[in-house]
């Protein structure tokens, strides 16, 4: 796919300005930190619990755990939509807490996230749901039109790209969200479930794309509760439980 083939590689690196992280010295292999990180909610309740955890750049991670153990959040942490309690999270040499405004917005062009109930407009076709988040960026039509054609294609939706979602499949669908992840070239991609409702083929469909993009370079980390899949794949897996994380 000559955009993430090409492109990507000189995407696949972000820099940073938190003189914190800096001063500290960093670890340019370790794409994701989390540094003792506690998440606790208003209510009370615990979602991770001084969790640690490494992962280097170029690597397809499993993050598995029974429903509510905390996976959803764990991702969330990574793109800033939630914030630790304590602890740090540390994404490309960035303290994402500390990310603010354009930074943060900056911060997020250059992850993809993947999520389990798709989240497409429904009144926008396929190629209009993923060049969406391009336009809204600022990419030129020339430059839009570029990347649009090989993503679908990598996602075998070329065919569909005048369809409207409701004329689409679960797996279409998902297929769909995984495009409009990936069409910026981020170095860094989040699946929160993404196969949670699909069949077994359409759940195996999605993850080979997934590991493709990794193939090309981006670090790939998913949230499955399917541990026939994980074993399938034969990927690092890290499971959450009772807010703790540990490598199986």
């Amino acid at each position: 796919m000559p955009v993430l083939t090409t492109q990507a590689k000189k995407d696949f690196s972000v820099h940073t300005e938190d003189s914190e992280t800096q001063q500290h010295g960093s670890n340019t292999n370790v794409k994701v930190q989390l540094q003792s990180v506690s998440k606790t909610y208003t209510n009370g309740s615990h979602a991770l619990l001084n969790a640690n955890l490494e992962v280097k750049k170029g690597e397809f991670l499993f993050i598995t755990g029974p429903s509510g153990s905390g996976k959803s959040t764990l991702l969330k942490l990574l793109y800033g939509q939630e914030l630790p309690t304590q602890g740090k999270v540390i994404v490309d040499e960035s303290n994402v807490a500390g990310l603010r405004g354009d930074r943060l917005s900056l911060f997020r062009r250059r992850i993809g996230i993947v999520f389990q109930d798709y989240k497409l407009i429904t009144q926008r076709t396929v190629a209009e749901n993923v060049t969406f988040v391009l336009q809204a960026q600022g990419y030129t039509r020339k430059e839009i039109q570029r990347r649009l054609e090989p993503t679908l294609k990598l996602v075998g939706l070329l065919s569909k790209a005048d369809c409207f979602p409701d004329q689409l499949s679960g797996g279409e669908q998902q297929r769909v969200s995984i495009a409009r992840a990936i069409v910026g070239t981020p170095p860094l991609l989040l699946a929160d479930e993404p196969t949670g409702n699909l069949d077994p083929d359409n759940s195996w469909q999605v993850i080979q794309i997934l590991q493709k993009l990794n193939s090309f370079g981006a670090t790939v980390i998913v949230t499955t509760h399917d541990e026939q899949l994980v074993r399938r794949c034969n990927h690092p897996v890290v499971q959450v439980r009772n807010g703790q994380l540990s490598r199986k």
